[in-house]
């Protein structure tokens, strides 16, 4: 007889205990494959590289505190042209634009009518120097009767009035002679001052009358010229608390600072100036002080109105650090920094006190210590914290080579 098939069901519990065995053993492989994976891509991940940079030795100087200020350019002296009498303009002596010297005849006006005036009053004067002489004669006359009594006292009394009338009428006729003189010459209007006159406001023909408003022409001196400088109040005021504290040292004779003058497209005038003064109180609207420079101008190259920007020393800042502009960055408050090098040659954020510019460097007076390595170049993917590879050192003024007057402006 043939065996007896054996039911499923007495081989379904091996077939699953084999399959757990094979689902442990796939399991067990599984983490340990994962695990040795991820140990491997450890070994396998590279070290932070560090970046290459350029940097300087920052050491502390001794510089010029600079003082760049916005000016305006005006006349050494100025004079408005009018007529100190009326009449038609006869004739205009000048060319507009040319130089004019003191006294030099601008125009002529109509001087007939002041002819006569003169003619009139040397008559007056020479009748009333006629009428004294007779008037002092019998004066005489009348002393000499009244001492033997021939004329009363009284009379001669009256002959001595009028005798000192008639000479008091010579005075007065002498200065009307002199008033009519006086104005006859100013029929021929002259020039006050030296300097460059403008444009003639009156033609010839024209009707023109004593002191009036609107003036014949304008003269100005424009050598030497004035240099306006405009410094905000609370600036200058820094300023001197800074000398008062001894961190700005004076230098020389304050009467004599010399001052340095730029145009608009930043050419550098080739002359220098001296100061002048400071006003004694402050603009109360703007909140301003004009600071006044002299400056020579024998070419007439500035004038009148000309925006400008001057500058002069203010003294020396000592203990200053002079740091490349581009190596100086900024916080979002706006706040200034520098990345140093440490000693373990990672970069570290230094933040710094800025006096002002001077060429293309800061003029740092706090943040930094002597002998201070400044990233100047290739910090822009570097952190702090961030291993650093220094390639390349400079001293702290390879920018500011030769560039004593090199101008600063306040920060």
């Amino acid at each position: 007889m043939a065996a007896p098939l054996s039911s499923p069901r007495t081989r379904r519990p091996g077939r699953v205990a084999i399959s757990a065995i094979i689902a442990g053993t796939l399991v067990l492989t599984a983490c340990g494959s994962g695990e040795s994976g991820e140990a491997s891509s450890q070994q396998q991940a590279p070290q932070q590289q560090a970046a290459k940079v350029d940097v300087m030795t920052a050491q502390p100087e001794t510089v010029g505190s600079v003082r760049s200020l916005p000016a305006r350019a005006t006349p050494f002296a100025e004079a408005e042209i009018r007529p100190q009498v009326s009449g038609l303009i006869e004739k205009r002596l000048f060319t507009e634009g040319q130089q004019v010297e003191a006294g030099e005849a601008l125009y002529q006006i109509e001087a007939s009518e002041y002819s006569a005036a003169v003619e009139s009053a040397r008559a007056s004067l020479a009748r009333a120097q006629a009428t004294a002489e007779t008037t002092n004669e019998t004066a005489k006359r009348f002393k000499r009767l009244a001492e033997i009594n021939a004329v009363s006292q009284q009379a001669y009394d009256e002959a001595v009035a009028a005798a000192k009338q008639a000479e008091a009428d010579v005075g007065i006729q002498r200065a009307a002679l002199d008033r009519a003189r006086i104005d006859l010459a100013r029929t021929k209007v002259r020039a006050p001052i030296d300097g460059q006159i403008g444009r003639s406001n009156f033609t010839q023909g024209a009707l023109v009358t004593a002191s009036q408003a609107q003036p014949l022409a304008r003269v100005v001196q424009l050598d030497p010229i004035y240099i306006d400088m405009t410094a905000a109040s609370s600036e200058v005021l820094n300023w001197r608390q800074d000398i008062a504290a001894g961190r700005i040292q004076t230098t020389g004779d304050e009467s004599a600072v010399p001052v340095t003058v730029r145009f608009e497209n930043g050419s550098e005038y080739p002359l220098r100036g001296n100061l002048e003064f400071s006003e004694v109180s402050v603009d109360q609207e703007a909140g301003t002080v004009i600071v006044r420079a002299q400056v020579p101008n024998p070419d007439g190259i500035i004038l009148p109105g000309m925006f400008l920007k001057a500058e002069f020393s203010a003294g020396t800042l000592n203990d200053v650090y002079l740091v490349p502009q581009r190596a100086v960055q900024r916080t979002p408050k706006g706040e200034p920094y520098a990345l140093v090098v440490t000693e373990e040659g990672t970069a570290s954020q230094a933040m710094l006190e800025i006096e002002g510019a001077r060429g293309a460097d800061w003029m740092v007076t706090g943040g930094l210590e002597p002998g201070q390595k400044v990233i100047t170049s290739g910090f822009q993917n570097v952190r702090s914290g961030a291993p650093v590879d220094v390639s390349s050192s400079a001293p702290s003024n390879m920018t500011a080579m030769n560039s004593e007057d090199t101008p600063a402006t306040p920060e």
